[in-house]
């Protein structure tokens, strides 16, 4: 049953925003009952990617309508390209803002307002959209849900062929031929659900033909980044400007070599305690949060001055009366963020009291995005997958180890993090030792920069590697172009390769304050491994 027109006041297409998801779930669950939805993360990655190309019809201000589309440079897919490919398996973070086509991956329209032309309002925003950007054509993967009736009797050429000359009809291919575009070719096997399309699909073109072709686009070749991995000597230290002194040194470094990033250690801070005097480790690292205002302050000022972006190591910051090991990043135009350990190790526990905190998150920076797992967290692979699945490039791992054992689980588990998530993955980690210090007295670290396994990058994929447990600095640089072609080109693929019919990666959204681990009052004597 179709709504009367009498009743609608008003009828709006806009942008789609992050609180339209609710409708946008329902108008899809109403539209395709067979298929999977759109998730809120591919749903907000679409936003973040390209927000432009997501539109909705509204009518009275309800959502009745909406398409989705990203450009790209269609040259860098297969001819019998699939959905999954083309559209990143629905997160689009393949949109390339350099290509010369808006290809379109979904439009849909409540069944009770079909026929009031909203999806020819959608077809015209997007041809509207393509003149704006100056893009040679609007591609679509166009399902024919009416197939299986004649399957058995036409081959899938011989249907399209029928609608073409108007002896069928099809309710996507008749309304796609109507509103200006042409069948390219059939492709099998676009979208693994679509049994009523029996999984074939026709691209369909439609040619700008104000596109003006004044000069070719210049393709995105190279996207440098260079990481420098301070491997850091903890020693005895009189003063908090004695502290200082050893970092700018380290910065300045990193900053002469035009460093993009440079990374510290976990727990840098704890050099701090070689002069505060306290002994015991649970009231230490409570003493040591004092120095929080001045560490931030501090190393703000050595990102804007160096120009450099730095991840502090991580620092113990006392919260609601709660000690969490948290890491900062700290941007060279002045902004900060921060990330709190999630995994907190039975030592971290028992010695110092550490509370857990409970939100992976992913920073834009002015070199992509990144994340930070401190230390034992790289050990637990579903962190680095959200932070890949929310746009991560480079995954910063500042650790602290205190022998072999421990080193090793955090070097393997960051080159598999580097492997299996197509991602960059840098650690630096602390040498030396503090025997004033309980729980620091010693120290084991090989800092590195590593790539995925495969031809564009290093060999063994190590673009640099440090000197065991010897202070000193690597530096190299990582291209973020050749990473993101390598996710959808690369000999294997192990992102797009996922079976998400399968299994899925699901974060529960707590607060950190939620979170209690019970301690014992206890003096430890003898320290136990740390990650």
């Amino acid at each position: 049953m179709n709504v009367n027109p009498e009743l609608i006041d008003n009828i709006s297409i806009r942008p789609l925003k992050a609180e339209d998801y609710p409708a946008l779930l329902k108008l899809q669950h109403t539209c395709f009952k067979d298929m999977e939805p759109t998730t809120k993360a591919q749903f907000d990655s679409q936003l973040f990617q390209f927000q432009e190309g997501q539109i909705g019809v509204f009518v009275n201000d309800e959502l009745v309508g909406a398409s989705s589309a990203l450009v790209l440079d269609l040259d860098e897919y297969s001819i019998n390209h699939t959905w999954n490919e083309i559209a990143d398996d629905g997160y689009i973070r393949n949109h390339d803002d350099e290509g010369d086509t808006l290809y379109g991956i979904e439009v849909m329209v409540g069944p009770e307002y079909r026929g009031m032309k909203i999806g020819r309002r959608l077809y015209e925003a997007r041809k509207l959209l393509c003149r704006k950007l100056n893009l040679k054509r609007i591609l679509v993967g166009g399902r024919l849900p009416n197939y299986h009736k004649f399957e058995n009797d036409l081959k899938v050429s011989e249907y399209v062929n029928a609608v073409m000359d108007k002896k069928l009809e099809d309710p996507v291919l008749t309304f796609q031929l109507k509103n200006g575009f042409t069948v390219k070719r059939i492709i099998k096997n676009y979208l693994p659900d679509d049994d009523e399309s029996c999984h074939y699909a026709t691209l369909m073109e439609w040619v700008n033909l104000e596109y003006q072709h004044t000069a070719p686009k210049l393709k995105v070749s190279s996207s440098p980044a260079r990481i420098c991995c301070v491997q850091y000597k903890m020693r005895k230290i009189n003063s908090f400007d004695e502290f200082a002194q050893q970092i700018e040194y380290f910065v300045d470094v990193a900053s002469e070599y035009k460093a993009d990033f440079v990374l510290f250690p976990e727990l840098l801070t704890t050099q701090l305690l070689s002069f505060v005097g306290e002994k015991r480790p649970g009231a230490a690292a409570r003493e040591l949060s004092k120095f929080t205002d001045q560490y931030i302050e501090f190393f703000n000022e050595m990102a804007i001055r160096y120009n450099v972006n730095i991840i502090g190591g991580s620092h113990f910051t006392l919260e609601s009366d709660r000690v969490y090991n948290v890491s900062y990043l700290f941007h060279r135009d002045g902004k900060i963020d921060s990330q709190y350990k999630i995994h907190v190790t039975p030592s971290e526990r028992q010695w110092w009291g550490v509370q857990p905190g409970s939100e992976p998150k992913v920073f834009d920076t002015d070199r992509g995005r990144v994340a930070i797992n401190i230390c034992y967290d790289v050990e637990f692979p579903e962190l680095a997958r959200y932070a890949v699945d929310h746009g991560a490039q480079i995954l910063f791992v500042p650790y602290c180890t205190d022998e072999r054992h421990g080193f090793t689980r955090v070097r393997i588990t960051a080159q598999a993090r580097a492997i299996e998530n197509q991602i960059y993955v840098a650690i630096a980690g602390t040498v030396g030792n503090i025997p004033s210090v309980p729980n620091m007295d010693i120290q084991y670290a090989q800092s590195a920069i590593f790539t995925p396994s495969d031809f564009p990058f290093s060999r063994d994929g190590i673009v640099a590697i440090s000197e065991e447990n010897t202070e000193m600095v690597v530096i190299a640089d990582v291209d973020l172009e050749v990473l993101r072609r390598t996710r959808y080109n690369g000999t294997v693929t192990p992102l797009k390769d996922r079976r998400k019919d399968l299994y899925t990666l699901k974060f529960n959204h707590i607060s950190n304050d939620k979170v209690i681990l019970q301690m014992k009052e206890k003096d430890l004597t003898e320290p136990e491994e740390m990650d």
